[in-house]
């Protein structure tokens, strides 16, 4: 579907969500925003927090219906981004003076590792959970439901559905670090 469109079912969804047409609206904007990211930043990760920066601010405007010209949504995105990399470019250049600056006098800081994500282990300890836990973690953490949102898609009261969301973290975390359920 045509980006111009997507964005108009977004708006006219407001305040509810069109899932469907943010998530077109994102499969067809982002991969722009990616390249632009890796031209002007030429980091991979600053790229793709570039992409999550513009998308959300670009879906939040569409959302409270403040982009006027919805046919130019593409020079909007783009525009976004733009306007994104020169703040952050600024943000670096006075970063980089305070350093060059106050170096000497910052004690060492120990930067523990980050920690590496398994998506294999993550989908087999997912898969294993009690279906009710499955759903209510994937409706919270990649639907971005609320506790509300969950219950009523799921008939339960919304304390359950939290008591189920903690529970279900739980079980993933021991899952995860091999604890329980045979990971």
């Amino acid at each position: 579907m045509e980006e111009t469109e997507l964005a108009r079912r977004i708006m006219q969804a407001a305040p509810e969500r069109d899932l469907r047409a943010e998530s077109a609206l994102y499969l067809a904007l982002a991969p722009r925003v990616r390249l632009y990211g890796l031209k002007h930043l030429r980091d991979a990760h600053a790229a793709a927090d570039l992409v999550q920066d513009v998308m959300m601010l670009t879906l939040d405007r569409l959302r409270r219906g403040e982009v006027r010209e919805l046919e130019h949504i593409v020079s909007f995105v783009l525009g976004t981004c733009r306007q994104s990399v020169i703040d952050l470019k600024r943000g670096q250049q006075r970063r980089q003076k305070l350093l060059d600056k106050y170096a000497e006098d910052l004690p060492l800081a120990d930067v523990a590792p980050a920690p590496i994500f398994e998506t294999d282990r993550l989908q087999t300890c997912l898969q294993r959970l009690p279906e009710r836990d499955r759903s209510v973690l994937l409706m919270t953490f990649f639907d971005d439901s609320s506790a509300d949102e969950v219950a009523r898609a799921t008939g339960i009261t919304t304390a359950n559905a939290r008591v189920i969301r903690h529970r279900g973290i739980e079980r993933l975390r021991r899952c995860l670090e091999g604890r329980v359920y045979g990971a």
